[in-house]
C-alpha cells in the first residue's frame, strides 16, 4: 500500500446509490436520462481528481416487487453509449462500466471496450459481473439463471476470449501507407480460433489494438467463485467496506489467492466501497443521513428486507418485530455474506424498519470533510486498501459535497492527486501496458 489513495466515483443509479435518492431535494429526476445530468457528475469527479468514473448496470428492470415500480428510481441509460459521450466532455478521468459475462458475447464486449479505449485515449475499463437475477435470464430466452458456479466458469473463459480478441493485431500492424497501398501487415494479424466449453470464436477483432493493450478489468463479489476469479484475472477489485479489520481480512485473503494463481501479491488493487454523507458539522451529517432514510416508503422497506433475508414480509407492519425464518433461497443470486441475516440470527427478532435502518446506516460514513478523510486514511493504512469506490446516496449533490469538502482534505494530507499525470488508466493503477503478442 502506497500513500496514494485511488478514488473511483460510483454511480449506481442516476439518482444515487440509495433506492430513493432520487427524492432528495437536490436531485433532478426529470433530467436523469439527459447528458447534462451525467456530464455534471463526470466533470465533478474529474474536478475532484478521481481516477475513474464507474457506472453500474443491469440487464433488467426491478419489477419483482410492486415497490420496484412504484418507488425505486431504477431507470438507467446503456452505460457504454453514455461513457462514449462523456469521453468527449472529460479529458483525464477513467471510464468504467459493468458488463455481464452471462448475457453478452465476448466479441461484442471486446469490440465495445476497444472502441471506448480508442475514443477516450486509454481511459476505458470494464467491471465483470456474472449477473444475479432471474429477471435478466428472462430477457435472454431463459426462465432462471444458470448455476452460480457455472456462471463464474463461463466468466473465466469470457475473460480469456476478450483478451485474446484484443490481441488480434500487433501494435504496429496497421500501416495505412497510402503510397504503397498497404493498409495492414498480414503478419501482424492473429486469428483467435477459440474453441472452449462456452464459446467458439474465430476472430480476429475488426478494430486495432487498444491504447492500454488490455483495458483495466474490475471485478466485484465476495463468494468463493468470485474471489478466485478476481485473484486470477482482475486488475482491481471493488468490495464491501466495513471496519479496518474487515478490510484487512479481505485484503490479506485476496492477495494470498493472487499468489496461489502465480501473480504478485499486489497485482490486484483492492478498493472497498464507501458511501459518505458529508456535513458542515458531524450533527449536520447525521441529520442528512436521517433525512435520506426518511425518504424510503414503508412498502419499499418491507420488500427490500424481504429480498435481503429471503423471507416474505409482505403485509406486515414495518414497526412490529418478526422472527427470522428463511422462506426462499437466494444463493443462486449471490453467495456473498448476508449481514442482515447474520444480525438476526445473533440478536433475535427485530422490526423490518430496524433491519432496514441498520443495513442502511452500516453502509454509511457520516461526518465532516476531515472526519471522512480520517476514516479513509484508517481503512487505507490499517486495512490495507489501495483506494475506494465512493458511492453517493443521492446525485449530483452527493458527489459535489465530497469533492468540495473531502477531496481538499485528502489533498492537503498528500493522500490523493492534485493534478492528473499524462497516463492511461492502467498506468494510473500501477499496471504496465499489456504488450502485444509479438513482444511478450
Amino acid at each position: 500500500m502506497s500513500d496514494r489513495i485511488l478514488l473511483g466515483a460510483f454511480a449506481f443509479h442516476p439518482g444515487g446509490a440509495h433506492v430513493t435518492g432520487w427524492r432528495h431535494p437536490s436531485s433532478r429526476p426529470a433530467e436523469h436520462l439527459t447528458i447534462g445530468h451525467h456530464r455534471h457528475i463526470a466533470q465533478s469527479a474529474e474536478r475532484g481528481f478521481f481516477d475513474t468514473l464507474f457506472l453500474a448496470d443491469g440487464l433488467y428492470f426491478w419489477d419483482r416487487y410492486p415497490s420496484g415500480v412504484d418507488h425505486y428510481g431504477a431507470l438507467r441509460p446503456e452505460p457504454f453509449t453514455l461513457l462514449a459521450a462523456l469521453s468527449q466532455v472529460t479529458s483525464r478521468i477513467g471510464l468504467a462500466a459493468t458488463v455481464s459475462t452471462t448475457y453478452n458475447e465476448p466479441y461484442h464486449v471486446a469490440r465495445t471496450i476497444a472502441s471506448l479505449d480508442h475514443i477516450s485515449r486509454g481511459r476505458a475499463a470494464w467491471n465483470l459481473v456474472t449477473s444475479r437475477y432471474d429477471e435478466e435470464a428472462r430477457n435472454f430466452g431463459g426462465d432462471a439463471h444458470i448455476d452460480h458456479s457455472r456462471r463464474y466458469e463461463r466468466g473465466r473463459e469470457f475473460v480469456d476470449v476478450v483478451h485474446g480478441l484484443l490481441d488480434s493485431w500487433d501494435d504496429d500492424a496497421i500501416r495505412a501507407d497510402a503510397a504503397s497501398g498497404i493498409f495492414a501487415d498480414r503478419d501482424g494479424l492473429h486469428r483467435l480460433d477459440h474453441d472452449g466449453e462456452f464459446f467458439r470464436v474465430r476472430g480476429p477483432l475488426n478494430i486495432a489494438r487498444p491504447p492500454q493493450g488490455h483495458p483495466l478489468l474490475f471485478q466485484a463479489g465476495g463468494s468463493e467463485s468470485g474471489l478466485e476469479l478476481a485473484a486470477d484475472t482482475a486488475d482491481a477489485v471493488f468490495t464491501r467496506g466495513g471496519s479496518a479489520a474487515d478490510v484487512r481480512r479481505f485484503v490479506d485473503d485476496l492477495r494470498a489467492r493472487a499468489v496461489r494463481h502465480g501473480r504478485a501479491a499486489d497485482a490486484v488493487k483492492i478498493m472497498p466501497s464507501v458511501m459518505p454523507v458529508v456535513g458542515e458539522t458531524a450533527a449536520d451529517a447525521r441529520a442528512e443521513a436521517d433525512a435520506i432514510l426518511a425518504l424510503t416508503p414503508d412498502a419499499l422497506i418491507l420488500e427490500d428486507v424481504s429480498h435481503q433475508i429471503g423471507q416474505d414480509l409482505s403485509g406486515r407492519d414495518v414497526d412490529v418485530p418478526f422472527d427470522y425464518a428463511e422462506e426462499f433461497d437466494t444463493s443462486n443470486e449471490t453467495r456473498s455474506p448476508k449481514p442482515a441475516v447474520e444480525r438476526l440470527l445473533a440478536d433475535g427478532p427485530a422490526t423490518p424498519r430496524d433491519v432496514y435502518s441498520w443495513s442502511y446506516r452500516r453502509s454509511l460514513l457520516t461526518g465532516t470533510g476531515p472526519e471522512i478523510a480520517d476514516r479513509l486514511e484508517e481503512l487505507a493504512d490499517d486495512g490495507g486498501a489501495d483506494g475506494f469506490i465512493v458511492q453517493f446516496p443521492y446525485l449530483p449533490g452527493g458527489i459535489d459535497r465530497f469533492v468540495d469538502h473531502v477531496v481538499p482534505e485528502l489533498q492537503r494530507r498528500g493522500r490523493t492527486a492534485t493534478t492528473y499525470d499524462d497516463l492511461t488508466l492502467r498506468e494510473r493503477f500501477g499496471h504496465p501496458r499489456v504488450p502485444d503478442r509479438a513482444h511478450r
